[in-house]
């Protein structure tokens, strides 16, 4: 019997089997992943409990079974035949669908060099286990990649008391998504805690003690991780025939090329009121447009619209980021006891906000600069700087008006 199939059964593809089911629709729910384990969450797998990966489940077996949600676990697609309307496993079972969702998510992009099979990735539970099981008995581990996954886990180490060197190619470590007011703290703060970084630098080789960077220099390293960023998985949706890019490309309503397939999570690349796609990698991105698509599946013609966030812990350190910074936005700078706060205007109207502070602490005041932007206000500079000015008056203020 046809129905809605998802491949994939991550944070996007779980969520909107279940955002089905709050839809009212009443067909059938296929769910096709590739790990043997229940559907669980990527961000805790940095963070072991006790010296255990943690594995924290987003749904039991008993929640699918009440939402009439069949799970295929430890399965991949081989193929998608979109004029049968039908995807096929890969021990040959033939699934029919009306309605499909592409939730394949990404995969760890791998080094280009001598030695790059010696170094691990981190991505999956299986992923996490190996490098936390081996790091109890390493010396030293080298970190190849100063983006914020490669950053999360050296403070994890570095809290184990694990010798860490990060290997990054560009400048300065986190380039490319954090603020650079926030960077540059983060990284001080890693070097006081005893990290070492090779800024600058590419690798030429992975030995089987050390990585060799591109000027011969050798960093010593028991073990090795590869954290340079994630590809997404669009083969499936290209062997189709399906539009992609840097991801399946989709319209705003998270169509594919193809009106009967939709994608969402980190292998969506969305298409933007300004003209091109993006594509955007983050936890609540992922819910969020699994919900969209889930609706839409189900008749809504509801845009994806939801504002880019993500977060990062390290060390007590906890960075929100709210929007898209850019280097041409204005800036102004709240400073609290907590921590600093970032607000970024254009021309004049609020586009984003960041913080950096103690733990959650400024969870509040993001989530307020969230709603201050989602509500299209042009503030007084003035007011955004000053901590006797509270968020949660203008953005009153701005509702009132």
């Amino acid at each position: 019997m046809s129905g809605i199939v998802i491949i994939g059964a991550g944070e996007a593809g779980t969520r909107a089997a279940f955002a089905l089911r709050e839809a009212e629709y009443g067909g059938a729910i296929a769910m096709v992943g590739t790990e043997p384990n229940m559907p669980y969450e990527r961000p805790p797998l940095s963070k072991p409990l006790d010296g255990a990966v943690q594995m924290k489940a987003i749904c039991s077996a008993e929640a699918l079974d009440a939402a009439g949600i069949e799970y295929f676990p430890g399965k991949s697609v081989s193929w998608i035949d979109p004029h049968e309307r039908r995807v096929v496993l890969s021990d040959g079972q033939a699934l029919a669908y009306d309605k499909l969702l592409l939730a394949t998510g990404a995969r760890p992009r791998q080094l280009c060099c001598p030695g790059a099979e010696r170094a691990l990735d981190f991505r999956t539970f299986a992923d996490a286990s190996t490098i936390f099981s081996r790091v109890e008995s390493a010396r030293t581990v080298a970190i190849i990649g100063g983006g914020l996954i490669g950053m999360e886990l050296a403070a994890v180490l570095r809290g184990k008391g694990v010798a860490v060197n990060i290997v990054e190619a560009a400048s300065r470590p986190l380039g490319r998504a954090v603020p650079a007011r926030f960077a540059q703290s983060l990284h001080a703060r890693h070097v006081e805690e005893g990290a070492g970084f090779y800024l600058g630098q590419g690798v030429a080789e992975v030995r089987s003690d050390s990585v060799v960077l591109a000027d011969g220099k050798l960093v010593p390293a028991d073990i090795v991780v590869a954290a340079i960023g994630v590809v997404p998985n669009i083969e499936l949706a290209q062997a189709a025939g399906l539009a992609t890019d840097n991801g399946i490309l989709t319209d705003s309503f998270l169509r594919t090329s193809d009106r009967h397939i939709f994608a969402a999570g980190d292998c969506a690349a969305v298409a933007q009121p300004g003209g091109g796609h993006v594509r955007f990698e983050s936890w609540r991105n992922a819910r969020n447009q699994a919900e969209t698509a889930a609706r839409n599946m189900c008749g809504a013609n509801e845009t994806f619209a939801a504002m880019p966030w993500f977060w990062s812990d390290q060390y007590d350190l906890g960075l929100q980021v709210a929007g898209v910074p850019q280097p041409g936005h204005q800036i102004v700078l709240r400073s609290l006891d907590a921590g600093v706060l970032e607000f970024y205007l254009e021309a004049g109207r609020l586009v984003a906000a960041a913080g950096l502070g103690t733990g959650n602490s400024l969870a509040k005041e993001i989530k307020l600069a969230e709603l201050l932007i989602m509500a299209g206000v042009r503030p007084d500079p003035a007011d955004l700087e000053d901590p006797a000015i509270n968020l949660k008056a203008l953005l009153k203020t701005a509702r009132a008006a």
